[in-house]
């Protein structure tokens, strides 16, 4: 390897040790939004982060979403009941299932405009940010933002499995 070939490979490993670093902050900065969030609306992380996943990809069974999430069936039975206390989700019979006892999960979105300006100044704060960027930049970070998530989705699977 030449000597060029060899600070080439160092100033990457630097670069990727820094996105690395700028990764753990943003998940640390971000568990502290959430926790802010949570706290103020009266949520657990665990029924923030089911909620969303309802919002993104709902309606779900309680097994699904309790896989999506990473959580135990008897764990998600709790998180359900808290969040359809709190008026956030409906637990519905599924007419099609061959279980009569089989539950969708549906988010209400009754209280949706509570949670808006909660999350109004990070999505403002990103709106900034992205402004900053070309179409083709942000077309990149989305794409390493999508790469990174997938890689996360597998590292929890793998630890899943231990």
């Amino acid at each position: 390897m030449t000597d060029v070939t060899k600070a080439e490979a160092r100033r990457h490993r630097q670069s990727a040790t820094a996105v690395k670093a700028s990764l753990r902050d943003l998940n640390i900065q971000l568990s502290l939004l959430n926790r802010q969030f949570g706290t103020k609306m009266a949520l657990e992380d665990a029924d923030w982060n089911c909620l969303d996943l309802i919002n993104q990809l709902g309606p779900l069974s309680p097994g699904a979403l309790a896989r999506l999430a990473g959580m135990h069936p008897a764990t998600m039975t709790g998180v359900l009941d808290r969040l359809q206390r709190g008026g956030f989700i409906t637990r519905e019979r599924d007419p099609a299932a061959a279980d009569r006892r089989a539950v969708t999960v549906r988010a209400t979105r009754d209280r949706n405009p509570e949670l808006y300006p909660m999350l109004s100044g990070m999505n403002s704060r990103m709106d900034d940010l992205c402004d900053r960027y070309s179409e083709a930049e942000l077309d990149l970070i989305a794409d390493f933002l999508r790469r990174t998530a997938a890689a996360g989705h597998d590292a929890v699977a793998e630890l899943a499995d231990d």
